[in-house]
């Protein structure tokens, strides 16, 4: 079966970290763009952090940058976000999704809806206390 399998959300304290995982099972993630999006709780989804295949190019949002890091096992066909310093702003429902045709990372982050993507993962929560 073809799906985007994400995992690694839970409950953190303010100002810890976690890392959540993206995996690709029944296709290659190699030649795809990743896109890391979240919905808060009454706020509209919002892409954080996008990339392309290279490692080359990335889009990191304001409130992604210099917290978030994205980066790739190809391996194991994962794409990872490292969250680092989370804030109680930062809870939500966490997705994300792939697509082979984005060539600019800041342009996809910009579409929300997921079914735009090749494909898309089921949600994460990740809920971070003050």
């Amino acid at each position: 079966q073809v799906q985007l399998v994400e995992s690694g959300g839970g409950l953190v304290q303010s100002g810890g970290s976690l890392r959540l995982s993206c995996e690709g099972r029944g296709f290659s993630l190699d030649d795809s763009s990743i896109g890391w999006f979240r919905q808060g709780p009454g706020r509209e989804r919002e892409g954080i952090v996008c990339g392309r295949s290279s490692n080359i190019d990335t889009y990191y949002s304001d409130s992604a940058k210099g917290r978030f890091t994205i980066s790739r096992d190809n391996a194991k066909n994962t794409v990872y976000l490292q969250m680092n310093s989370l804030k109680p702003e930062d809870t939500g429902i966490y997705y994300c999704a792939a697509d082979r045709e984005f060539t600019s990372v800041e342009r996809m982050c910009r579409v929300v809806f997921l079914s735009e993507y090749n494909y898309w993962s089921q949600s994460t929560q990740v809920t971070v206390s003050s």
